[in-house]
């Protein structure tokens, strides 16, 4: 509890140091795929007068608050289900403007090569945030590990598991805080973002993972009524761009999937 909540007061900080910067384009980003993207376009955006800073932060909390707090004028880290319970949660005047890419959810083990060989009272990790413990949760569906009581639930919890034939436990972990689970758990769901900077693919590393079909796009936020701004629609053109398309398809090599 001590490292999380310093870890907060530290994001804080550095929100706050860049809301005091006089000029310059505040996007916040988590490291890895959106800060490396948004690094990507910095120079085609810089060549248009547009001053990119980009915030970058591993807390899913924080982004969504600068943005409404007009610390930032933009962030890209999280998909549309995330983005729709924050706003119903805490009222945030924020909105989608584009989608970006897919970053497809994958479960991984240190003690296993396929989910058949979970054993009966096994236990996988998932996100303990409502967006993403159901996406952990419908992919889990989609294997045959679990059902749930409402299949299109995208907001559901591990009380809406209907059937656990291996009776599977399941901790809930901070998204961040998942791969260092995997040395203690049978299994572990985790986001795309905190897979490759612990050096794991879905592609090559997962047992199973979300297929493009996927409704958690990552999406570009802003503040509700600047979709007009020219910084902005400069970042979508840029972000959208078939050169974005080529750097996503090259470096992440089906880890990360172009959404537009």
């Amino acid at each position: 509890m001590i490292r999380k909540l310093f870890f907060l007061a530290a994001a804080f900080a550095l929100f706050q140091g860049c809301s005091s910067a006089k000029s310059g384009f505040r996007v916040a980003a988590t490291p890895v795929p959106h800060a490396q993207m948004l690094e990507f376009v910095k120079p085609d955006l810089k060549a248009q007068g547009i001053d990119l800073i980009i915030v970058v932060t591993d807390d899913y909390n924080m982004p969504n608050r600068a943005l409404a707090d007009r610390e930032i004028q933009a962030n890209f880290f999280q998909h549309l289900p995330f983005l729709e319970e924050q706003v119903k949660e805490f009222g945030y005047p924020i909105q989608s403007i584009a989608k970006i890419e897919i970053e497809p959810m994958g479960i991984y083990s240190k003690r296993y090569f396929s989910l058949s060989e979970i054993p009966q009272n096994g236990t996988i990790a998932i996100p303990n945030d409502p967006s993403n413990e159901a996406r952990a949760l419908l992919l889990l569906q989609s294997q045959g590990i679990i059902q749930l009581d409402d299949s299109n639930n995208l907001q559901a919890t591990v009380l809406n598991i209907s059937d656990n034939p291996k009776n599977i436990k399941f901790l809930e972990v901070d998204a961040a805080m998942l791969p260092r689970t995997l040395k203690d758990v049978d299994a572990a769901a985790i986001n795309t973002n905190y897979a490759l900077e612990a050096h794991l693919n879905p592609v090559k590393d997962a047992l199973a993972y979300e297929d493009k079909d996927s409704p958690y796009a990552n999406i570009i936020a802003i503040r509700s009524g600047e979709e007009d701004r020219p910084e902005i629609q400069a970042l979508v053109e840029a972000m959208t761009s078939d050169k974005m398309r080529t750097f996503i398809e090259q470096k992440y090599k089906g880890a990360v999937i172009p959404a537009f």
